[in-house]
């Protein structure tokens, strides 16, 4: 039987690891720490995402202290998981310069600030026709967004003042603490997409404008974060990566150099929408984007502790 042809390995060229440029070493490694929140952040790695989450805290720091934007969007789950308490201190100290939203916060938030509790069983209530359809979440909002066209301000600001002045739990509402901080807070709405379009309180008319409204504000907002801002996207997949996108491109038709700014997502999968619409895309022309999987109420308060470490 005739033998294949073989490569002859003794014929391979070899180098010695001493003088092969390698990607870790010895001072990239990972440490006990001190115990204390800052020591932990100091003893992660220097590699992949450990280093990516110090980096972004780093520009967060610095934007903090050099007066530039720090602009946070989020989606409803972000709420339910309990993690506006941990954004309300960020208002406070006045590090948050903005706030953007989907739809589904301001009935997450309303439901919280007033009645202490919210999400429903959506698998039960779907196969009877009851999900969504609770009334005061329907008439309230529904109510205080048509005044809020009629007075002619946005849809955020409208219902933070709502929960701000009505609601029995408002000092744990987001909404409510940026009305009282003067804080733009902008929601911005996919029609069809809330359950609060599914009753006769709704009215599509004043949601569009209200909404409307708070993009032209969000586009205002996002028109500041040249030359060091940051924008954090967590948790939402679809809205908010569309509308950043939009805002952006609107801020420098009009505005002119809007650039070498920071960007970071938070999300629990990875989405095509958030990191070419937030992590990529925006950052071209100069600045970076980040991408962090896993559990919100892990993840977003081991951000803002290492924001608050520094």
């Amino acid at each position: 039987m005739k033998k294949h042809e073989e490569i002859d390995l003794s014929q391979a060229r070899l180098y010695s690891v001493a003088e092969r440029p390698s990607k870790v070493d010895q001072e990239l490694m990972a440490g006990l720490g001190d115990g204390s929140v800052k020591g932990y952040f100091e003893s992660l790695p220097k590699l992949l995402k450990a280093q990516d989450l110090n980096e972004l805290i780093s520009h967060i720091q610095a934007a903090i202290g050099n007066k530039k934007p720090l602009i946070v969007g989020l989606g409803g789950h972000v709420i339910k998981c309990g993690l506006a308490p941990l954004l309300i201190e960020l208002i406070k100290k006045g590090h948050i310069t903005c706030l953007a939203s989907n739809g589904s916060v301001i009935i997450h938030e309303y439901e919280l600030a007033m009645f202490g509790k919210t999400s429903e069983d959506v698998e039960v209530q779907l196969s009877d026709g009851s999900f969504g359809m609770a009334l005061e979440t329907n008439r309230d909002l529904g109510q205080v967004i048509k005044q809020a066209a009629a007075e002619g301000i946005g849809l955020g600001q409208a219902v933070g003042k709502f929960l701000s002045e009505n609601a029995p739990y408002a000092s744990n509402s987001l909404l409510a603490t940026a009305y009282e901080h003067d804080l733009p807070f902008t929601v911005h709405v996919a029609v069809g997409t809330d359950i609060i379009h599914q009753s006769g309180y709704a009215d599509g008319a004043a949601i569009g404008e209200c909404s409307h409204r708070d993009f032209r504000i969000f586009c205002h907002q996002v028109s500041l974060l040249d030359g060091g801002g940051v924008y954090l996207n967590l948790g939402s997949a679809v809205i908010l990566p569309e509308v950043f996108l939009k805002a952006l491109t609107v801020s420098r038709n009009i505005k002119g150099r809007v650039q070498d700014f920071y960007t970071a997502v938070f999300d629990m999968n990875f989405h095509y929408r958030a990191n070419e619409n937030v992590v990529k895309r925006p950052v071209l022309n100069g600045g970076k984007g980040y991408y962090f999987i896993g559990h919100h109420e892990i993840m977003i308060p081991l951000l803002i502790q290492g924001i608050e470490s520094r």
